[in-house]
């Protein structure tokens, strides 16, 4: 029965596809992509919604306010009030823009988000795409979002717009070096790029109590805490949101849009953290694996939604916690710390 009900996305899905019985090879593969990519967006996007009220629901609780709590029971119906907002919001694009570029930077920097969560295992049998190098096909489409940012500072002709773009693109170039190498570690010791491989060799205990998570590991915690620190940084999150310092340049390289395409932005930010945190499960956490030997009957897609919360929850906990760092600060951090830890980790997982 549990596994039955473990299954059930897997099962539901192949039951649809039996419906093309017959049919030629492509026109199956197609379909089943559709699926994947129509289930994702399902997912996340009500996650966003769901994530973004209960931020500024906790936020409030910290600031000792009561927050959004009138759309809806509790409030909780607020993200689609801003949703129905932000669409009926004029779209202004400024008069000596590049029109082009402008527009396609929100959706080059949503697409790439969203690709990022395809490679994730989310569950057994639950990878919406399969691919030998899934780890290196996640950091080259993610190193692509250095390219949105910039098109969006460059496109709107705007010195604040500008500013903002090179400042982001500074630090998450900066960030993408510890970011990786904390990955390599765990790299070495499963000897595979494949994301589900590296969730299976975290599977069972040691005495048969503790998890074999990469995380109680004497490397993996090192490395995990640095990969955290420095997921924060490429999801422009407080204390690391200088792009966005609204005091010295308004709203970095968002400041020139406006309606829908800011609101795309806004949600590409968040389902980058989403895919950053999904990782992190993945690498040191267990991914889908249930933390006890008493606790497998329970799905094992519910067990790396709840991993997942527990990290973002840390982000929303961070936010409210910590005032914005410096410029020279976060760079400083970077070069002379981050990177120096995340090489000394790596060296000391291969001696």
């Amino acid at each position: 029965m549990s596994k039955s009900i473990d299954q059930v996305f897997v099962n539901a899905k192949q039951w649809l596809l039996s419906c093309l019985a017959g049919s030629p090879t492509w026109v199956i593969q197609v379909v089943s992509s559709l699926i994947n990519i129509f289930a994702l967006l399902a997912v996340f996007l009500t996650l966003f919604a769901l994530i973004s009220v209960l931020e500024r629901k906790i936020l409030a609780r910290m600031q000792n306010r009561y927050g959004p709590n009138r759309v809806g029971p509790f409030g909780l119906f607020q993200p689609i009030a801003d949703g129905i907002k932000m669409l009926i919001k004029e779209d202004i694009v400024p008069a000596r823009a590049d029109k082009i570029v402008h527009f396609l930077a929100p959706v080059l920097i949503a697409a790439v988000a969203i690709l990022t969560l395809g490679v994730i295992p989310y569950g057994r049998n639950m990878t919406l795409f399969t691919i030998d190098g899934g780890i290196l096909f996640f950091f080259a489409v993610g190193s692509s979002t250095e390219l949105a940012v910039f098109m969006a500072g460059w496109g709107s002709n705007n010195k604040f717009s500008m500013l903002g773009a090179m400042r982001a693109i500074a630090q998450m170039i900066s960030y993408e070096l510890p970011l990786i190498i904390t990955v390599l570690p765990v790299v070495m010791v499963v000897g595979s790029l494949t994301p589900g491989r590296i969730v299976a060799a975290q599977a069972g205990y040691t005495f048969g109590v503790v998890p074999r998570w990469f995380v109680f590991t004497p490397w993996g915690v090192t490395a995990f805490i640095l990969f955290f620190v420095s997921g924060l940084v490429e999801s422009n999150r407080t204390p690391f949101d200088v792009p966005e310092g609204e005091s010295e340049i308004v709203a970095g390289h968002m400041t020139e849009y406006s309606g829908f395409k800011y609101a795309t932005f806004f949600m590409a930010e968040y389902i980058g953290m989403f895919a950053v945190s999904g990782l992190a499960v993945t690498l040191f956490l267990g991914g889908w694996h249930a933390p006890a030997r008493t606790l497998e009957f329970i799905p094992s897609y519910l067990w790396f939604f709840a991993k997942l919360s527990v990290l973002l929850f840390v982000y929303v906990w961070v936010r409210g916690t910590l005032p914005r760092t410096r410029v020279d600060q976060m760079m400083n951090f970077a070069w002379k710390f981050m990177l120096d830890a995340a090489c000394a980790d790596g060296c000391g997982r291969l001696w």
